[in-house]
């Protein structure tokens, strides 16, 4: 999976694509370019659930950003919705610890210390879930299936997904040296969006790849009680 997710930013004619990526990060900072950059990891995951093996091109600017959008959303959704959950769990915890006093209230607050400890695996599960979303979503074309649990469940429990959310972390190990190193010069320095988006399709190319794998065998074996199937739509690979 690794290799064959380092190898595909670079098939085909991958010059003009990263030189575009890069310059889409370079003004990201505008909002606009990277929505862009956002729907064309969204096309990546579409193109690889398909079964294509070269990154799709940068075509159809309007589409590109309105899947862009689309996808910053349902990222917001997972990531800013749970945040909020959780850190009001911990200030109820804490401040009912607080208010009761005494021992119970020691209790409660010790109890609120081990959620706020807790911030890590929250944030963990969150990076976790983030991707199977947006894959989702890449598979069906709607908001909708990025939250359905149907779709999700069998994905966010498999090994596959399980290494493909690993396997970027060795990735971004690598971008952040390669950009570590070209930041020390102000040419290298300007080089540093390009590799980062050449990780990004790295990576979201191994989301694909793990989705269209477990989607793979429950299409093979679709009474399968513990797998489930694909809320009922079919996708095609």
């Amino acid at each position: 999976m690794l290799e064959d997710g380092l190898s595909y930013p670079v098939r085909g004619d991958w010059i003009g694509r990263i030189i575009i990526g890069g310059i889409l990060g370079l003004f990201s900072v505008l909002l606009l370019p990277a929505f862009v950059i956002v729907g064309y990891l969204v096309r990546v995951l579409e193109e690889t659930i398909a079964g294509e093996e070269v990154p799709p091109e940068f075509t159809d600017w309007g589409d590109l950003l309105m899947k862009g959008v689309i996808g910053t959303i349902i990222t917001i959704a997972y990531t800013v919705v749970p945040v909020i959950v959780y850190g009001v769990v911990v200030a109820v915890v804490v401040g009912t610890g607080g208010a009761v006093g005494g021992d119970a209230g020691a209790l409660i607050g010790v109890v609120g210390l081990l959620l706020a400890l807790a911030f890590i695996p929250v944030l963990f599960l969150v990076y976790y879930a983030v991707p199977a979303g947006l894959t989702a979503y890449a598979a069906r074309g709607e908001m909708a299936a990025a939250f359905d649990i149907d779709l999700l469940k069998p994905t966010l429990l498999s090994t596959e997904y399980l290494v493909a959310v690993l396997m970027p972390i060795v990735v971004a190990v690598i971008t952040w040296v390669v950009a570590g190193v070209l930041a020390a010069t102000i040419i290298g320095l300007l080089l540093v969006p390009f590799v980062q988006f050449y990780g990004q399709v790295a990576v979201f190319r191994m989301f694909g790849a793990a989705f269209a794998t477990v989607n793979e065998q429950i299409d093979a074996d679709p009474a399968d009680p513990d797998t489930g199937a694909v809320g009922g739509d079919e996708v095609t690979y």
